[in-house]
């Protein structure tokens, strides 16, 4: 498995982070506006996926005043749009991107005991599922690959 890569969201995020998410959504032509930044922090600063609810109340302790879900949707909606959050479809939760402007098809091991979810890219295997929906006749936009289980730390 040779195009197989590992990317741990555990990992602390900080400046330089920041800085790649804002110059990856710039180069598509967005604003990196204050409540942008807020949320991306809030977001990076989860170590596992978080709601729009989450961030909402996080950004809401840091600002001093209510901000509200349907604003933080729609900002992490136009942060996976530009490639800078990804979202656990099966968790309603989303994760920074460790790599912004990485462009993989993501797979997640999500623990349903921690709820942890582990990101790792496969080109060969997100690449068989797009040739297979393609040979369908169906046209792919985003694979999503969830593999719900136990992770290693809760198993022992």
């Amino acid at each position: 498995m040779a195009d197989h890569h590992h990317h741990d969201h555990r990992e602390p995020t900080g400046a330089k982070l920041a800085d790649a998410a804002r110059a990856t959504l710039q180069a598509q032509n967005e604003q990196w506006t204050p409540m942008r930044a807020a949320i991306f922090d809030a977001l990076a600063a989860e170590e596992r996926p978080a709601s729009a609810y989450d961030i909402a109340d996080t950004v809401s302790k840091t600002r001093g005043k209510r901000v509200a879900p349907n604003s933080v949707y729609r900002i992490l909606d136009l942060f996976v749009a530009n490639n800078i959050a990804m979202r656990v479809e099966s968790a309603n939760a989303y994760l920074a991107n460790a790599h912004p402007g990485c462009h993989h098809d993501c797979i997640f091991l999500v623990c349903r005991n921690c709820r942890q979810a582990t990101h790792v890219d496969d080109d060969k295997v997100t690449g068989d599922v797009r040739a297979l929906a393609e040979h369908e006749g169906f046209r792919p936009e985003r694979p999503v690959i969830e593999i719900l289980g136990t992770c290693a730390k809760c198993a022992a």
